[in-house]
């Protein structure tokens, strides 16, 4: 009977193959070939392959790639929820607000009031159930930008630290 060993396969163990191709100078093309092989084996990991493969085209050679990868998600993470807010027209503040609270929290609400603010302001009598299509189409967008940022960045998130909105406006302290 062979004892097949199975490594966990996560954003730490991907990091670690980064930092390997990236001690080899770049050089080692299948250290590449595996990152693309296990982020392909992991669907926890399938929609974040981009960012990760972005993540390494930005390196050079005096990088230090833990904190080159928390900065280059939290710009992609701040620019990603600006294009959704923008696509949508929501409310920035409120929806600052509702992501802090769901990567505080590990989790989206969709339910109750929060998502509501949110949403730009649409006449509840509107024809077609235009309000419930916006609303479901927005919780869509912020369910799927909240699992593919959740669970690869270890600091804290904070969306309006020290960054002007997308309307060019400082942030709110």
């Amino acid at each position: 009977m062979e004892l097949i060993k199975q490594v966990e396969i996560n954003i730490d163990y991907i990091l670690e193959l980064v930092k390997k191709y990236h001690q080899d100078h770049t050089t080692n093309k299948e250290i590449l070939v595996d990152i693309k092989k296990a982020i392909d084996a992991t669907v926890g990991l399938r929609n974040k392959k981009d960012l990760i493969l972005q993540f390494i085209d930005t390196l050079d050679a005096h990088s230090v790639v833990e904190e080159a990868w928390q900065t280059y998600i939290e710009t992609k993470r701040r620019e990603e929820l600006d294009e959704i807010i923008k696509q949508e027209n929501l409310n920035p503040e409120e929806t600052y607000k509702f992501m802090q609270n769901a990567f505080r929290n590990g989790y989206i609400t969709t339910t109750g009031t929060d998502l509501a603010k949110v949403l730009p302001p649409i006449s509840r009598f509107s024809p077609s159930g235009e309000r419930a299509i916006k609303r479901q189409t927005v919780s869509d967008k912020i369910t799927a930008f909240f699992k593919r940022f959740f669970d690869i960045s270890s600091r804290e998130v904070d969306f309006r630290a020290n960054q002007p909105d997308y309307l060019g406006q400082p942030p709110i302290t």
